[in-house]
């Protein structure tokens, strides 16, 4: 990519157009487009690193999460801050395709020349985040935003994933649902470090209430995780229409925070983090060699039609599938441990 130092250039600047291409270049699945994004990326990892705050954002549906981040969004831009918001919305099953309406949302934030919103398709990829997410947060940072947030599609448990990329895991929940302890299962309260109520305002201020209290006494259950500071987590009241409760919010981020600096944890997440980030490239990217030739995919369909038709199981499916996998890996080694003249004698 010729232009790879100018484009990082660009961003390194906070320019929005800049930030804009490159994340369209990092979430395409063209080759060249690839090649062109890992370049970009190396270019910018050689400069002097940049760290924002990252936010994880998830909670069930209609919980209000889209309208609470553009008043959080605007209290932070107040406070002299700026924040790009990477929002994910689910894709259709049928079509692939996506609404993208989060960002109609945020209508005052959108307007803001301190906030970066940019919505994204979920597509296949389960935990509630784009595959590139990571890199999208990376270049956010690269422009200087101080806080990122990732707004996930809010559709599962598997909204865990956006806890292992982001360094405080917010989850969102609306008051009046009945029991609302079973709106979200354990696993993703557990990674949760607050849990905000939302919509705590008008008629449903006194569900709120009472929902924020079966909140906080199901948190005194869950096993304490040691990067937690004392207190933590817990659950409070916030009104996005109101704009209540988002000073206490943004307070509670800055103790956990600063608690977990001083503590040593911040820095070893992050580095955890990037353990992470590489594994889970590194399986896609495998996947993708493994099954990316005509011959593999070809293979692949006809065993799907075996299992389509009754004629294999789903065992005996993934057994040949394996086989398959296997027998690419053997190849591949036989070829790289092949002379270079070694054709040329077998003709």
């Amino acid at each position: 990519m010729k232009n790879a130092s100018s484009l990082a250039k660009m961003i390194r600047q906070g320019n929005r157009r800049a930030l804009s291409r490159a994340i369209t270049l990092v979430e395409s699945s063209h080759c060249g487009h690839r090649n062109a994004a890992a370049e970009l990326l190396d270019e910018l990892a050689r400069h002097e690193p940049r760290e924002a705050t990252r936010i994880g954002l998830t909670g069930t549906p209609g919980a209000g999460k889209s309208t609470f981040m553009d008043s959080f969004g605007m209290f932070l831009i107040a406070g002299n801050r700026s924040v790009a918001v990477l929002a994910v919305d689910p894709s259709s099953l049928r079509t692939g395709g996506s609404i993208l309406g989060d960002k109609t949302r945020m209508d005052r934030l959108s307007k803001s020349g301190r906030a970066f919103i940019r919505p994204s398709p979920a597509g296949q990829t389960s935990g509630g985040v784009t595959r590139r997410s990571r890199e999208c947060v990376f270049l956010c940072e690269q422009a200087g935003f101080d806080i990122v947030v990732v707004e996930t599609t809010g559709v599962g448990q598997t909204e865990a994933t956006v806890a292992e990329m982001t360094d405080i895991f917010v989850l969102v929940v609306a008051p009046g649902g009945g029991d609302e302890l079973q709106g979200v299962k354990r696993g993703i309260t557990e990674l949760a470090d607050l849990i905000l109520v939302n919509k705590s305002d008008g008629e449903l201020g006194v569900a709120a209430g009472r929902t924020c209290a079966n909140y906080q006494s199901a948190l005194h259950l869950l096993r304490k995780r040691e990067f937690d500071p004392p207190g933590f987590p817990k659950a409070m009241q916030v009104s996005a229409i109101k704009e209540t409760g988002i000073a206490s919010f943004w307070n509670e981020i800055e103790q956990i925070v600063r608690w977990r600096k001083e503590g040593g944890f911040w820095h070893r997440e992050r580095s955890v983090q990037k353990l992470r980030w590489f594994r889970h490239d590194m399986r896609e990217e495998v996947l993708e060699l493994l099954l990316g030739s005509d011959e593999m995919r070809a293979r692949m369909e006809s065993i799907e039609r075996l299992v389509l038709n009754g004629r294999f199981s789903h065992s005996r499916a993934i057994s040949e599938a394996m086989g398959l996998v296997r027998s690419a890996q053997a190849c591949d080694r036989e070829n790289s441990a092949m002379p270079l003249d070694a054709g040329s004698r077998r003709q």
